[in-house]
């Protein structure tokens, strides 16, 4: 799709190939190790997210982006309906079949009615929801919306962690999180907390606000560095209780679920290292470093190789 409105019946243009194109280092690596009947799912999952994504960028005019959404949105009712029309969302479609999913394109997108971040993991009838979980973050971030609550922020984590976590491990629909949803939720939190001051730049504050108001800090210190204490405090806090939810989370999963979901597992360990960087560098961000390439490379190996065993152990 171009930069203006799509014309009726068109969408965005993308070719799905074998390895996923323009992703953070734990995103090609967490496809790097799957198993190869998990690549073409997490595959398809990660451009469609990085294709939705992408219609946020800045400098992208408010009804364009709107109008992408929209797109994706009607997309995710097709994929219910069984008739998607996106290379990326027919490519999810026959991944999920050929990986021995559970159901077709109906189960993959239960979810298709969009809901709000607040309310999004209510009710549902299956965490399976694909797209639609992408869309509606994506909607939150167009409005640029702050989050009252730790309710609020939770259940916005778990919608993306339903998208991508639960959808590529195919986990059953439960009201209550699956440990793919909470393993994933804590991912997504950990990678928001990292981005904190360049999301706050642009007015994204993904922070609670009754939690910033209980430490007595302003919003607009989260875009100037270095923080204060408050909320150094407030960050290292929160960071260590993500890792604990990850340790405890990948602990709790089965031999097999290990072994045949070893890239998640990947991306899981790869952000509980990123956290403990990020924690390090407080009150500042993490800056690059000359070694850094290598030594991810060398923690997803280690990871795919415990997880394959099914004895991977987190700490």
């Amino acid at each position: 799709m171009g930069e203006g409105k799509p014309r009726e019946g068109e969408q965005p243009a993308a070719t799905p190939g074998d390895m996923p194109k323009a992703l953070t280092p734990s995103r090609y690596l967490a496809w790097l190790y799957s198993t190869d009947a998990q690549k073409p799912v997490l595959a398809a999952l990660l451009e469609i997210e990085s294709e939705i994504v992408g219609g946020l960028r800045p400098g992208m005019e408010h009804h364009v982006a709107h109008a992408r959404l929209q797109w994706w949105s009607e997309e995710a009712e097709r994929v219910a309906e069984g008739r998607p029309v996106h290379p990326l969302t027919r490519e999810l479609v026959k991944a999920r079949a050929n990986a021995g999913g559970q159901a077709g394109a109906s189960a993959m997108a239960s979810g298709a009615t969009s809901a709000t971040a607040s309310g999004a993991t209510s009710g549902a009838a299956s965490p399976l929801i694909g797209i639609t979980g992408f869309v509606d973050t994506a909607v939150w971030d167009l409005a640029s919306a702050t989050f009252e609550t730790r309710k609020e922020l939770t259940a916005y984590c778990e919608r993306w962690a339903a998208a991508m976590f639960e959808t590529a491990a195919q986990a059953p629909g439960s009201a209550a999180p699956s440990p793919w949803k909470t393993l994933g939720a804590a991912v997504r939190e950990i990678e928001l907390l990292t981005d904190l001051a360049g999301d706050a730049q642009i007015g994204r504050v993904r922070i609670p606000l009754d939690e910033l108001d209980r430490a007595s800090v302003d919003t607009k210190t989260l875009a100037k560095l270095p923080w204060p204490a408050p909320l150094t405090a407030l960050l290292r806090e929160r960071h260590e209780a993500l890792r604990t939810t990850i340790a405890n989370g990948v602990a709790a999963l089965a031999r097999d679920d290990q072994m045949s979901l070893r890239g998640l597992l990947v991306w899981a360990a790869l952000t509980l290292r990123l956290s403990r960087r990020a924690q390090r560098a407080l009150p500042n961000v993490i800056l690059p470093r000359r070694y850094d390439a290598l030594a991810d490379g060398w923690q997803a190996w280690r990871t795919a190789r415990r997880a394959a065993a099914g004895n991977l152990r987190l700490r």
